[in-house]
C-alpha cells in the first residue's frame, strides 16, 4: 500500500513496481526539511568549533566552546535556570491540567465551553503580548503590589522582576499561566473519550475520587500526557521572548536561559562560536528529554 500524489489515498503497489518510487512522494518535504532545518543546524555545529566574533576571520576552537559549557559558571547557570523553569512550564501545568480534568470527569459543570475557552486563551495570545501584560502586573507599582497593599499585605510587595530571589519564579508563574490551558484541553479531550461505563463500574466498586483517577483516568490519559509533557518541555527550554521582554536575563543573570544566552552572546558580545555551542547543547537537551518522555510512556503502555 502507498499514497498517491494527488488524492492522498492508499493504493496497492503494482507488481514489479520498485519500492523506491514510494520515497519520491516524500522527497519534496525532505528537501524543505534539509534546507531550512538540517543545513542551518549543521552550520551551527560547524560554528561551535570556532572562535568568531562575526566580523573578523574565525580561528579553530576545538572543543573549547563545549568545555566552557561545563567549566564556565556564566554558561552553566542558564541551563540550571532552564531546568528550574521546567517545574513551572511543564510539571505544574500538567499537574493542574490533570487535576482539572479529573474533577470535571466526576462533576458536570455548566458553561464548560466558556471555561475551556478562558483557560485556553493564553495559547492564542502572542507571547510578546503576554510578556508585556505580565511585566505591567509585576511592576513595583503594578496590579499585584497594589492588590497586596490594598488587603494589608504591603510587606510582601516587591519588584518581582527585579528581585534576585523572586525574578525566576515570577517568570515561571507566567509560564504556568500560559501552559495550564493547553494541558487542560488536551486532558479533557482524552477524558471525554473514556467510556462512562468504566467510571460507573469504579464507583459501584466503591472507588473514591483518588482511586478512580489512578485506576481509570490516568491510564486513559497516558498518550495525552506524553503530548502535553513534550509540548511543555519544548516550550520551557526554548523560552526566549518572555525572558527578553520581562527581564532581559536580569537582574544580573538571575533569569538568563540558554535561548536568551544564544542571542546575548551572538549579537551583544560577539561570541558567535560560544553562542552556537549553547544552541547545539540546547538542541541535544531538548531531544534527549523529549525522547526520554516518549520512551517512558511507551514502556508503560507496553
Amino acid at each position: 500500500m502507498k499514497t498517491t500524489a494527488l488524492t492522498g489515498r492508499y493504493r496497492r503497489r503494482a507488481p514489479g513496481e520498485p519500492r523506491a518510487v514510494g520515497y519520491l512522494y516524500i522527497l519534496p518535504a525532505l528537501l524543505v526539511y534539509a534546507v531550512f532545518l538540517l543545513y542551518p543546524f549543521g552550520q551551527s555545529v560547524w560554528l561551535s568549533f570556532l572562535h568568531w566574533d562575526g566580523l573578523t576571520a574565525a580561528t579553530p576552537a576545538g572543543f573549547g566552546n563545549y568545555r566552557d559549557l561545563f567549566g564556565d559558571p556564566a554558561l552553566r547557570a542558564p541551563f540550571a535556570h532552564a531546568l528550574v523553569l521546567l517545574v513551572f512550564y511543564s510539571a505544574l501545568p500538567v499537574a493542574i491540567g490533570l487535576l482539572l480534568a479529573a474533577a470535571m470527569s466526576r462533576v458536570r459543570i455548566h458553561g464548560m465551553t466558556f471555561f475551556r475557552t478562558v483557560l485556553f486563551l493564553p495559547q492564542v495570545l502572542a507571547l510578546i503580548v503576554v510578556a508585556v501584560a505580565w511585566r505591567s502586573i509585576l511592576a513595583p507599582d503594578g496590579l499585584l503590589n497594589d492588590t497586596l497593599r490594598a488587603v494589608g499585605l504591603g510587606s510582601l510587595a516587591r519588584p518581582w522582576l527585579g528581585d534576585y530571589t523572586w525574578a525566576l519564579p515570577a517568570v515561571g508563574v507566567i509560564g504556568t499561566w500560559v501552559g495550564t490551558g493547553l494541558c487542560m484541553v488536551l486532558f479533557l479531550a482524552g477524558v471525554q473519550r473514556v467510556p462512562r461505563e468504566l467510571y460507573e463500574a469504579a464507583r459501584m466498586d466503591g472507588a473514591g475520587a483518588v482511586r478512580e483517577f489512578f485506576a481509570v483516568t490516568l491510564p486513559a490519559l497516558r498518550p495525552h500526557l506524553a503530548v502535553a509533557l513534550t509540548l511543555t518541555i519544548i516550550a520551557g527550554l526554548r523560552n526566549f521572548d518572555l525572558i527578553y521582554v520581562t527581564t532581559s536575563g536580569g537582574p544580573g543573570n538571575a533569569t538568563s536561559v540558554p535561548a536568551y544566552e544564544v542571542y546575548h552572546r551572538a549579537f551583544e558580545t560577539n561570541q558567535v562560536g560560544s553562542a552556537a555551542a549553547v544552541g547545539v547543547a540546547l538542541t541535544v537537551l531538548i531531544f534527549a528529554l523529549t525522547v526520554t518522555v516518549s520512551r517512558l510512556v511507551e514502556g508503560r503502555r507496553a
